[in-house]
């Protein structure tokens, strides 16, 4: 009895193993077909804000800087501030040795008195020459010439005052003073050195700003610039300031480009503008760089699709059973020139089953054999084609015009999938019907935990 109680055993074992390797197969199995619908991410269509920014880097400086240079060359006799003192306007800053401008100067008051002298002596000799000419003791040619005897004299006095006006500006000018409220952020030059002054080469001896009024100097895109307009509104994000956001408002747009790089492929035209910062904070310096995203459009409440959702197709591939990469029979002839193809943008919206595509408010008719090609998964989730237009845009989302209605769901991801992968009509599988096909499952061998069925014989 034992010997036939055994054998029992060993038959319910290897039946109950060759059950649960059949239940194992058909899983397998049945997970292979289910395998075949791509795996995707969704969204459903919801209203938001899109907020559109162009984004550009820069430099800070002071909206005023002043340059301080001299106007006549000359040794450095006096330097009265220090980089980084508050100055105020009219306060001294730089003293230039005045031995020479004022040599120039009395030299030219010498001249204005000399002037003076002659222009009394030619005066003195016109009225005489006049009385004479009235008693007729004179002649006509005599009182010309005095005449203009005096008016000689007259003009070189008038020569000689406007010299001595200059001399007198230049020997002022050696006392340099502020020209404005400031900080001065540079000093580039000691006392003893030659300051060199002139119109076209003077040397900067001295820089002073208004550190109190801040602008942000940007290089904008050239295919970005036409969206920016004065006034628009500027996040500004400070290196030296971290985790600190700051505003600020366009205040100028260059009309001319500055392209670097001219003619090689790496060329690049941008447009300066500049953006005067509405809060100045403090600590801040001259030359510390910045990132500014200017805002040139909101819009509230509108359709939006995630910027990755949104692909294109050539128009009509609906018709096209492509995927993967295969050619159709019409494109694999040999020496066969391909015509371009118009494209439209695109979403992938998720349906129960195959259908046509929705183009302009207008279903369209698909062809019965791609149809007949689609196999959807547990729950017939395919996915549709769906043609879109859109507007602006934001550093996530698109806005969108028409083609797509509130509370549709889309295909976010994954990226291979949207642009590749997808086609119209496809079936596919989210991350919810994975959960789903697990939830609940399981292998029910028959064995307990030393092998044996549990029956008792």
């Amino acid at each position: 009895m034992a010997k036939k109680k055994l054998t029992k055993k060993k038959k319910w074992i290897i039946y109950g193993g060759i059950g649960a390797l059949l239940i194992s197969l058909i899983v397998v199995i049945l997970g292979k077909k289910e395998d075949n619908a791509i795996k995707v991410e969704t969204e459903i269509i919801v209203r938001q804000t899109i907020i559109h920014k162009v984004n550009a880097s820069g430099k800070i400086q002071p909206e005023t800087e002043v340059k301080i240079s001299a106007t006549s060359s000359a040794w450095i006799d006096s330097i009265t501030v220090e980089e980084g003192d508050h100055v105020k306007k009219g306060q001294h800053l730089i003293t230039l040795d005045r031995k020479q401008l004022l040599s120039n100067y009395n030299s030219a008051a010498s001249s204005v008195r000399s002037a003076k002298a002659r222009l009394k002596q030619e005066l003195a000799s016109k009225k005489r020459v006049e009385s004479m000419y009235e008693q007729n003791l004179a002649s006509d040619q005599e009182l010309e010439a005095i005449q203009a005897s005096y008016e000689i004299a007259n003009s070189f006095l008038a020569q000689a005052r406007s010299s001595l006006e200059s001399r007198e500006d230049d020997l002022n000018k050696a006392r340099i003073v502020s020209p404005q409220d400031g900080i001065v952020t540079a000093v580039n030059k000691e006392v003893g050195e030659m300051a060199v002054g002139g119109m076209f080469q003077a040397e900067v001896l001295m820089i002073i700003a208004d550190l109190n009024r801040m602008e942000v100097i940007v290089d904008v895109n050239e295919n970005d610039v036409v969206s920016v307009s004065q006034g628009d509104t500027t996040e500004i994000e400070i290196d030296a300031f971290q985790d600190t956001l700051f505003y600020g408002i366009v205040s100028e747009i260059a009309h001319m480009a500055q392209t670097s790089s001219f003619g090689s492929a790496e060329q690049v035209t941008n447009f300066v503008v500049k953006i005067r910062m509405i809060q100045v904070p403090d600590g801040i310096r001259s030359g510390m760089s910045a990132t500014a995203n200017i805002i040139t459009d909101k819009k509230d409440n509108v359709l939006a699709i995630p910027i990755q959702s949104l692909t294109v197709r050539p128009a009509g591939s609906e018709n096209q059973f492509m995927r993967k990469g295969s050619a159709s029979e019409k494109e694999k002839g040999e020496g066969k020139k391909k015509k371009a193809k118009k494209m439209e943008e695109l979403v992938f919206v998720l349906a129960d089953e195959p259908g046509g595509v929705l183009r302009n408010r207008t279903m369209s008719v698909v062809d019965e054999k791609s149809l007949k090609k689609t196999k959807a998964g547990k729950k017939g989730k395919v996915v549709h084609i769906r043609p879109v237009k859109v507007g602006i845009s934001s550093e996530t989302h698109y806005e969108v015009l028409s083609g797509i209605d509130e509370g549709e769901e889309i295909v976010t991801g994954s990226y291979r999938a949207i642009s590749k992968d997808l086609s119209h009509n496809i079936a596919v599988k989210t991350d919810d019907e994975k959960k789903d096909s697990k939830k609940g499952f399981s292998i029910t061998t028959g064995l307990d935990e030393t092998g044996n069925s549990g029956k008792k014989d």
